[in-house]
């Protein structure tokens, strides 16, 4: 798993069992979601590329520094939105696509149905959200629509992986970097995670 970055930090060892247990509330759900989503954002942003800037400050000319290319939030709708309002304030001159997959439940499969990302993708750094990489379906779909319309580099930024979701887009995708703040076990019978939370959107979104 050469392109997997599992993020180690107490904070989010505390916030990934908040999301875990069954008896979380919505709205604490959303938090803890939005305090991993804070460091998720920091990790993904060593990627990086920066160019000095002059910067006067109250007492002199210094060297300061801006992003040099220009950064495309896409979430997976609808679990994905959850993970966009943390990067936003992170990176606030961020723009937002969204790309619409569903899962279909006999096959497992991904199933299109919504697409709309801005047209400068191929002089961005892309970075793809959803808290959940399970089968990697959604995820190698979502990749490849964008690299489709001109995208170049991808990162991918996730709350729980599995590993045959690593193993999927790795395969799939060798040049997408994955950021996750767990790695699970695996996937059972319904390709679903495990030990995992349930489903992120629902739980986010209060339809259970």
């Amino acid at each position: 798993m050469k392109n997997l970055t599992v993020i180690d930090n107490p904070l989010i060892k505390r916030d990934i069992t908040y999301l875990r247990d069954e008896e979380t509330k919505e709205y604490q759900f959303r938090l803890a979601l939005k305090r991993i989503a804070y460091i998720l954002a920091s990790e993904v942003s060593k990627n990086f590329n920066v160019t000095e800037v002059e910067v006067k400050t109250p007492l002199e000319i210094t060297v300061g520094h801006k992003i040099t290319k220009d950064i495309i939030l896409v979430p997976i709708l609808r679990a994905g939105l959850s993970l966009v309002e943390a990067f936003i304030e992170m990176i606030p001159y961020a723009k937002v696509g969204h790309i619409g997959l569903q899962r279909d439940e006999k096959t497992f499969q991904p199933v299109e149905y919504y697409y709309k990302a801005p047209k400068n993708l191929g002089e961005s750094t892309v970075i793809i959200l959803d808290p959940m990489l399970a089968t990697g379906g959604s995820a190698s779909v979502a990749a490849e629509f964008l690299k489709g319309r001109g995208a170049r580099e991808i990162i991918m930024a996730n709350l729980i992986a599995a590993p045959e979701g690593v193993s999927r887009m790795e395969q799939d995708h060798p040049d997408v970097k994955i950021y996750t703040a767990q790695l699970d076990r695996a996937l059972n019978e319904n390709a679903y995670i495990v030990p995992g939370l349930g489903d992120a959107g629902d739980r986010t979104f209060g339809t259970l």
